[in-house]
């Protein structure tokens, strides 16, 4: 029997170990020593090491570090991608929670149809579903006509949507609304409503419930939520290429045209590097905060 347990216990854990050492670990590796290589002539890279006079020689630099701390646009950019995914989580968290309340306390019918309706967009391409809101956010299409009939009716300039920073946060939230409906609802779902109820009989009004009940026992979901939104919105590169302008790049964007299109694949790996690490703070980050609601708790 303990033979069968252990058997049974790496089947279920080497798989996705392996899995992760194989797509995640060894392809972080070859980023980082990447970091510290030389371009090569005609991109890529250079020979990690070459022969003079008979002896080995390294052919490696702190270059590519000295570029990012040097030149403060990349620095720059980052922090604007942080602000681009701050604000696309905090819109998401507050479109959300009511939705995922809504569907928390409703029948298991109309529930189940609720959620059907909130998964439904991951049954088409995304890249489908970006086109879709360039053509709605385009300057003929019949939403932005009856914005600007409305704005121009006020005195005011008539305004443009494509490719600004407001269709690359519509596209983001857009995106990402449903990695944060789906934590927000396995919490709410599980919540006591006779906790409400108590409150309700100790003389708290509808906002008391909440913020003393409600809010503090869905910290888990929101948390796992804005995580889920935060992290792949700051490295997203397809939506601002889509929607938003030369004004409207984020860091997912420089990384990719290092990579692809300049072929300088050492920097590329440097602000790589930095997104990586910029990730795993924030998360680090959270996690503390997430400890600390639930002592306080």
């Amino acid at each position: 029997m303990a033979i069968r347990d252990r058997f049974g216990k790496w089947a279920l854990s080497w798989p996705p170990l392996v899995y992760l050492i194989l797509f995640f670990l060894v392809p972080s590796l070859i980023m980082v020593v990447a970091a510290f290589r030389n371009p090569g002539d005609y991109g890529g890279l250079a020979p990690m090491y070459y022969l003079e006079e008979g002896k080995l020689v390294w052919d490696l630099t702190l270059d590519n570090f000295y570029r990012l701390v040097e030149e403060p646009l990349y620095i720059e950019l980052f922090i604007k991608s942080a602000g681009y995914a701050a604000i696309t989580t905090v819109a998401c968290l507050l479109m959300a929670y009511p939705l995922a309340w809504l569907i928390a306390r409703s029948g298991k019918k109309y529930r189940d149809l609720m959620l059907l309706l909130v998964i439904l967009p991951f049954w088409s391409n995304f890249l489908i579903r970006i086109y879709a809101w360039m053509i709605i956010l385009g300057p003929q299409s019949a939403f932005t006509k009856m914005l600007n009939v409305v704005v121009t009716s006020l005195g005011f300039e008539p305004v443009r949507l494509l490719f600004t920073p407001f269709a690359v946060i519509v596209g983001l939230v857009y995106v990402h609304l449903p990695f944060m409906v789906l934590p927000l609802y396995a919490n709410l779902e599980k919540h006591d409503m006779s906790l409400l109820d108590a409150a309700q009989d100790l003389g708290a009004n509808a906002w008391q419930r909440f913020w003393r009940v409600t809010w503090p026992l869905s910290l888990p979901g929101v948390f796992a939520g804005s995580a889920l939104v935060f992290i792949p919105a700051l490295g997203m590169f397809a939506i601002p290429d889509i929607l938003g302008g030369t004004d409207s790049i984020m860091i997912g964007n420089l990384i990719k045209q290092q990579i692809l299109d300049t072929r300088d694949w050492p920097f590329g790996s440097v602000l790589s590097i930095m997104l990586t690490g910029g990730v795993l703070l924030i998360a680090a980050l959270g996690a503390m905060v997430g400890r600390g609601g639930k002592k306080r708790g």
